[in-house]
C-alpha cells in the first residue's frame, strides 16, 4: 500500500491537496476498526461513523474522526432507559439495546441529532426503525413514529428534501428485494407511502440516490441477487412520474455498494463493484446536463475500489472536500481519503420534461404571448415574463419569438406522434411475443404430457424386466438341480467292478423302476 500512500503533513494537510486526486490522511493514535456497510455523516469538521459489518458480524460502535487534528475518538452513548440491557463490545465499551449492532443502515443529520434509518440487525423488527443520537448530550434511543411504517430493510437509499426523507428500495429481512417509495415527515415523525406513475426502477438494493433542485429524485445502480445495474432513473417530485432519460458522456459500468454525494449540480460516485471487480473510477454526473464524466482513477486493489464504503462532503479550513472511509475489496479497510474539488461553474437547474409535457408548455406559453400582444389596452407588466418576453420589446421581435415557439411546438408534436407510432409498433411486437409465448406454453404442456406417458411406460418396462430377472434366476436354479441329478445318475450306472451297466429303457426314471 505504500506506493499509493502519498500522505501529507498533519499540521498543514489541507493546503497541499491536489485537485481531483484522492489522498490518504495520516492518523494520530489509534484508528477505528475496519468495516463496511456502515453509515457516515460529517458535522462541524468531524466525521461520524456508526455501525457496519466485519467478518459477518454487525458492529454497534460510533467513531468520530476530527478532520482538523486527524485523530479518532469513540463516542460514548447513554440511553433513555436506565433499565435497558447492556451489550459488551470488543473494545470494552458498553452500549444499550437502544443502539444495537447494525449494518446496511442510513444516517442523516437533523437539528442537533443524527438519525439512523433502517438497517439489518440480529433483532430486526417487522417495521423500519428510526434511531437517534443527540450530538450534545450523547443520548441515544428509538424515535416513536406513526403512519404507514415501511417494512424493515437494509441496503435502501434515503434522501432529504426539505423536512422529509424519501426512502427507496432495499432488501427486507427475508432477502426480498424492494422498489417501493416511502416518505418520513421529520416534523411530525409520520410515515406515508408515495404513489408514483410510469415504470418504477426494478427492485434493487445497495444503490445510491440523490435529489436535484428539490424537485427530482435520482436513482443510480445497485443490484438484485444476480444482476448489477448501471441505469439512471428520475422521479419528478411534482408530477410523481418516473422516467429513464438518455444520459451522455462516459460509459458507466454496472456497480453496487458504491457511495454518492452531491455538491451543487454534481453527483460524485465513488467505489462499488460487482462482487468480483471493484470500480476504479470516481464518476461525476452533471445533474443539470445529464452527462457522465470521470473525475479520477485509483489503482487496482485500492481501498476506494471497494463495496460498502462511505463518502461525505466536508468544509474544512473554509474549503470543500470529499471524505471517504472504509469498504471491502477482499480486505476490510479503515483508511481516510480526501479529495479537493476543482472549482466549477454553477448553471441553472434543468427541467426534465417528457415530449408531451414540453409540447403542452410551449403551447400555453405561445397562447399567453399572443393574448398579451393582442390586448394593447392593458398596461405593460412590471417585470418580463419567465420566457424573457416583455412588453417593452418591439412587436416584431414578439411576433418572431411567437413564430419560433410555434415551430418548436410543431416539432415537439411531431416527435410525440413518432413516439406514439413507435409505441404502437412495440405493442405489436409485445403481442407477437405473448402469442408466441402462449404457443410455446401449449407445446410445453403437450411435451410434459408425453413425458409423463413415457415415464409410465418406463415404469412398466422396469417391472417386466424385474419379473424376467426373477424367471432367469429360477431357470438357473433348475439347471443346477438337473446337473446334480445327472451326476448322481452317472455314479449309479457304474458297477462295483467299475464297469458301466447298460441302462434300460425309461431314462432317468427307469433307475427307480428296477
Amino acid at each position: 500500500m505504500e506506493e499509493i500512500r502519498k500522505e501529507i503533513d498533519v499540521g498543514d494537510w489541507h493546503s497541499n491537496l491536489a485537485h481531483d486526486e484522492w489522498t490518504p490522511l495520516p492518523v494520530s493514535g489509534s484508528r477505528a476498526s475496519a468495516r463496511y456497510k456502515h453509515a457516515a455523516v460529517v458535522v462541524d469538521e468531524k466525521l461520524y461513523i456508526a455501525g457496519g459489518s466485519r467478518n459477518g458480524r454487525y458492529l454497534s460502535d460510533v467513531q468520530v474522526f476530527d478532520l482538523r487534528s486527524l485523530t479518532w475518538s469513540s463516542l460514548k452513548l447513554i440511553t433513555e432507559s436506565s433499565s435497558a440491557e447492556n451489550i459488551q463490545e470488543d473494545d470494552g465499551s458498553s452500549l444499550r439495546e437502544a443502539f444495537p449492532a447494525i449494518s446496511d443502515h442510513r444516517m442523516i443529520k437533523w437539528g442537533n441529532k443524527l438519525l439512523l434509518i433502517g438497517g439489518h440487525s440480529k433483532k430486526s423488527s417487522d417495521n423500519m426503525s428510526v434511531r437517534f443520537i443527540d450530538l450534545e448530550t450523547h443520548l441515544c434511543g428509538v424515535v416513536d413514529v406513526s403512519g404507514n411504517v415501511p417494512a424493515s430493510r437494509g441496503g435502501h437509499s434515503i434522501t432529504l428534501v426539505g423536512s422529509r426523507v424519501l426512502v427507496f428500495g432495499g432488501e427486507d429481512k427475508n432477502r426480498r428485494l424492494l422498489n417501493d417509495l416511502h416518505v418520513l415527515d421529520l416534523e411530525t415523525m409520520t410515515w406515508d407511502v408515495v404513489e408514483t406513475k410510469q415504470t418504477r426502477p426494478v427492485p434493487r438494493f445497495d444503490h445510491t440516490a440523490a435529489t436535484h433542485s428539490d424537485r427530482y429524485l435520482l436513482i443510480f445502480g445497485g443490484c438484485s441477487h444476480s444482476i448489477f445495474y448501471s441505469d439512471l432513473h428520475i422521479l419528478d417530485l411534482q408530477t410523481m412520474e418516473w422516467s429513464q432519460p438518455h444520459v451522455q458522456g462516459d460509459v458507466v459500468t454496472p456497480r453496487a455498494g458504491h457511495a454518492g454525494i452531491t455538491i451543487d449540480e454534481n453527483w460524485y460516485i465513488v467505489g462499488g463493484g460487482d462482487n468480483s471487480t471493484g470500480c476504479l473510477e470516481t464518476l461525476v454526473l452533471n445533474m443539470s446536463k445529464l452527462v457522465w464524466s470521470t473525475s479520477t482513477h485509483v489503482e487496482a486493489r485500492h481501498p476506494l475500489a471497494s463495496e460498502g464504503l462511505s463518502v461525505c462532503s466536508a468544509s474544512v479550513f473554509g474549503e470543500k472536500i470529499l471524505v471517504a472511509f472504509g469498504g471491502y475489496n477482499g480486505k476490510y479497510n479503515n483508511d481516510i481519503f480526501v479529495m479537493r474539488l476543482k472549482p466549477g461553474e454553477s448553471s441553472h437547474p434543468k427541467i426534465f420534461k417528457s415530449p408531451a409535457a414540453a409540447a403542452a408548455a410551449a403551447s400555453v406559453t405561445a397562447a399567453y404571448a399572443i393574448a398579451k400582444s393582442d390586448k394593447s389596452d392593458y398596461p405593460p407588466p412590471a417585470n418580463p415574463t419567465l420566457n424573457g418576453i416583455g412588453s417593452s420589446l418591439p412587436e416584431r421581435d414578439i411576433r418572431n419569438r411567437i413564430d419560433t415557439i410555434k415551430e418548436e411546438k410543431r416539432a415537439l408534436e411531431s416527435s410525440v406522434a413518432e413516439t406514439q407510432v413507435e409505441n404502437a409498433k412495440l405493442r405489436e411486437k409485445i403481442d407477437e411475443v405473448n402469442s408466441s409465448h402462449t404457443e410455446l406454453s401449449q407445446e410445453l404442456q403437450s411435451v410434459e404430457g408425453q413425458l409423463i406417458s413415457e415415464r409410465s411406460r418406463c415404469f412398466k418396462l422396469e417391472a417386466q424386466i424385474a419379473e424376467l430377472q426373477k424367471a432367469l434366476e429360477s431357470g438357473q436354479s433348475i439347471e443346477a438341480e438337473v446337473e446334480m441329478l445327472r451326476r448322481q445318475r452317472s455314479v449309479s450306472d457304474e458297477g462295483e467292478d467299475g464297469t458301466v451297466q447298460r441302462q434300460g429303457s425309461g431314462g432317468v426314471w427307469g433307475l427307480f423302476g428296477r
